[in-house]
């Protein structure tokens, strides 16, 4: 967590305290307590600098629960252990829901940690000689979204026609520097930069390894269906609480907190 989001999670919380004292809303009723989940880093401090502050200004008594992974955020969230999540994009919530059978639902995109190219061999894309190892993850979503990454840079060229959530090698029609793909574990990318002479790198694996987003050649424009997404229960998606969500996340306050303190991060289309 960087200085910037370390002091403004401070002044919150003493906002919290203040705000909560006697335990009652501005209208004189009980406040509502509720439990928000995320994944330790960048989405918990999302939570509590940009989201928190409003709901407990709403009257919610708001804890969060931080997770250190992907399995069990949603689990806790379907058994009502938690009132919403902040940790993933649509397709893995989709696909985690309808594998597990859960009645999950997004409710809104937030601005999210791109990929990027890194590298400590070159400055520019433009420099790129030809035979440069590139390192990839290796699981088929981020895989995708690293080829589209490069073929945004200039750097390969796909087939027509085809399917963006699953291009891999096979879909290359062009590939003029002839890059040596090596295919890691995503974990295991923010310790190969350096390694190999170019890395794409998941935002929040280099965000957990404490890399700078705005040192990387080329960061992604992805599409909206790889932007994490605040989740809640389905029957919940219309509640008070979902509204009150939206509303915060919507609002200026919000967006000037991401300017300010997530540099890097791509928007959602909703906010361009």
């Amino acid at each position: 967590m960087n200085k910037k989001i370390t002091k403004l999670t401070v002044l919150a919380s003493s906002l919290v305290v203040l705000s909560a004292c006697g335990g009652e809303d501005v209208e004189g009723e009980d406040s509502q307590a509720i439990t928000i989940g995320a994944t330790a880093g960048p989405y918990s401090d999302m939570v509590s600098v940009a989201i928190q502050p409003g709901l407990e200004e709403k009257g919610y008594d708001v804890e969060i629960q931080e997770f250190s992974d992907y399995v069990y955020p949603n689990q806790a969230l379907a058994e009502e252990e938690i009132e919403a999540n902040l940790f993933q994009h649509s397709i893995y919530l989709e696909d985690f829901s309808e594998e597990n059978d859960l009645d999950l639902t997004g409710l809104i995109t937030v601005p999210t940690a791109p990929m990027g190219i890194y590298s400590e061999d070159y400055d520019d894309i433009d420099n790129i000689e030809e035979g440069a190892e590139m390192a990839i993850p290796n699981d088929p979503t981020n895989a995708a979204r690293a080829f589209l990454m490069l073929e945004d840079a200039g750097l390969i060229e796909f087939e027509d026609g085809i399917d963006e959530l699953t291009v891999s090698t096979n879909d290359i029609s062009s590939n003029p520097l002839e890059l040596d793909f090596v295919e890691l574990e995503a974990a295991q990318l923010p310790r190969q930069v350096g390694s190999s002479e170019l890395t794409a790198v998941p935002g929040n694996f280099a965000l957990g390894a404490e890399m700078d987003l705005l040192t990387a050649l080329e960061l992604e424009d992805m599409p909206d269906q790889y932007r994490n997404v605040v989740a809640v229960r389905t029957e919940d998606e219309g509640s008070q609480l979902a509204n009150d969500i939206v509303e915060i996340i919507e609002s200026e306050e919000f967006e000037a907190v991401i300017d300010e303190d997530f540099e890097g991060f791509g928007k959602p289309e909703w906010m361009e």
